[in-house]
């Protein structure tokens, strides 16, 4: 009974949970990398707060739009480079948490296959 007890949470609650953390990993990299509101502000301009429609002259008014511009394609780059990043680590995580997953299904059977192991006269080389 003890036995049933163990493998029934192992294979319910506690696969469950194993599942809800590896989720827990993913929300939280992708907040800490702002990848949703990298993507919505993807074309706005990179920490300009001065540069605004300037009035006067055809040269101020170019000098102006030169420096938006400059500043939305550093934006763009910068959050491009942090949304690649960030996306490429969800995806190493995403592995990562597959192959938990699946190790986690497989270790109660470690035991069993062992004890065949031991039957049939197997022993690591290393002995």
């Amino acid at each position: 009974m003890f036995l049933v007890g163990i493998l029934s949470w192992w294979y319910g609650k506690g696969l469950r949970q194993q599942a809800v953390l590896i989720v827990r990993r993913l929300q939280r990299l992708a907040d800490d990398f702002s990848i949703v509101l990298s993507l919505k502000t993807l074309f706005a301009p990179f920490r300009q707060i001065s540069a605004s429609r300037a009035n006067g002259s055809i040269a101020v008014m170019w000098q102006a739009f030169v420096d938006r511009m400059v500043s939305r394609v550093i934006g763009f780059i910068v959050r491009s480079m942090t949304i690649l990043v960030g996306v490429l680590l969800m995806v190493l995580l995403m592995f990562y948490g597959v192959v938990l997953l699946v190790v986690w299904l497989l270790i109660p059977l470690f035991p069993v296959v062992g004890l065949i192991l031991w039957v049939i006269g197997k022993v690591p080389s290393w002995l």
